[in-house]
């Protein structure tokens, strides 16, 4: 198990430097000048000149690339170009507002999933089955904007029951906590009541259920633990995904996170912080990825005898 970790950090170190080249390249085969964009089209072209070499992008390519890897290797991801900050430190504090929400929404996600999954599974075709299902379609459906906008005006300008806007307290995160988990509780409640009803149709379960057991002892000690091990799986991946950056849901909501500062850099064409975000992105991903099979690894023990 150890060595297949090991195994698993090596390609995720390979796939960061690839996707840091990648984005490395990209952004500097897109037309326009990030100096200009940053000084403003009245700026002078020997100032242009002079911030370029300042910031070192008047080297070669190759250079600047092992200059930004070695940067980075130690938290140094460059400063800002359009806030004239430390990229490090303005991912750190916008990581703690996208922290608040991926959570709240992973909750909110996993909790009404999984039990709306079990209800739907256990009440097959009968009322709370298709009430449940028809609102994990709707959740799949929907874009997040525009759950989003409904929860603003429905619960926030309609009833003022709570804020629209900003990161200032817990009350603040529950409509986008809601916007963002509904497409997540409605993957894991449909994937749930799908791998539930299987699981009831192996034979161990017919033997549990022969030898006296209760129809909730059943699924609680024998069929959920088998249930669970795709879901695991999908859990993690989204709640690394919200990690990520909620990009919508951050901007809709003016939360300032990963999401909307990734936003902001795209919008300024901010080299230094478009390629930070985009490596925490891929990183986040990564380990959510290892998390999993961890996990899966944990609750399956044929997993781990094969690892």
């Amino acid at each position: 198990m150890r060595q297949n970790i090991l195994h698993r950090l090596w390609e995720s170190a390979v796939v960061l430097i690839g996707v840091a080249l990648l984005i490395f390249i990209m952004l500097r085969v897109v037309p326009g000048n990030p100096i200009e964009t940053m000084m403003g089209e009245h700026a002078n072209q020997a100032t242009i000149d002079r911030m370029t070499a300042e910031l070192g992008l008047d080297q070669p390519v190759h250079i600047q690339f092992i200059r930004y890897i070695t940067g980075a290797l130690r938290g140094d991801f460059g400063t800002s170009y359009s806030l004239g900050k430390p990229v490090s430190l303005l991912m750190g504090a916008a990581f703690v507002n996208t922290l608040k929400l991926a959570v709240f929404a992973s909750l909110f996600a996993w909790i009404v999933g999984i039990i709306c999954g079990i209800i739907s599974a256990v009440r097959k075709n009968g009322p709370a089955d298709h009430i449940f299902m028809g609102f994990s379609l709707l959740g799949v459906s929907m874009p997040v904007f525009m759950v989003a906008m409904i929860l603003q005006f429905f619960f926030g300008y309609y009833l003022h029951w709570l804020p629209i806007s900003g990161a200032d307290s817990w009350k603040n995160f529950i409509l986008p906590a809601i916007a963002l988990g509904w497409n997540s509780a409605a993957g894991i409640s449909r994937l749930m009541r799908s791998t539930l009803l299987d699981v009831l149709q192996e034979d161990y379960i017919e033997t549990a259920r022969a030898k006296g057991l209760t129809k909730n002892a059943v699924i609680v000690f024998h069929a959920l633990r088998n249930t669970m091990l795709p879901v695991i799986t999908m859990m993690a991946i989204q709640f690394s995904g919200m990690l990520s950056g909620a990009v919508i849901t951050e901007t809709v909501f003016s939360i300032n996170g990963i999401g909307r500062l990734a936003v902001q850099a795209i919008s300024g064409r901010d080299i230094p912080l478009l390629q930070g975000t985009v490596l925490f992105s891929t990183a986040v991903v990564i380990l959510g990825n290892l998390a999993a099979d961890c996990l899966y690894a944990v609750l399956d023990p044929r997993i781990r005898k094969e690892a």
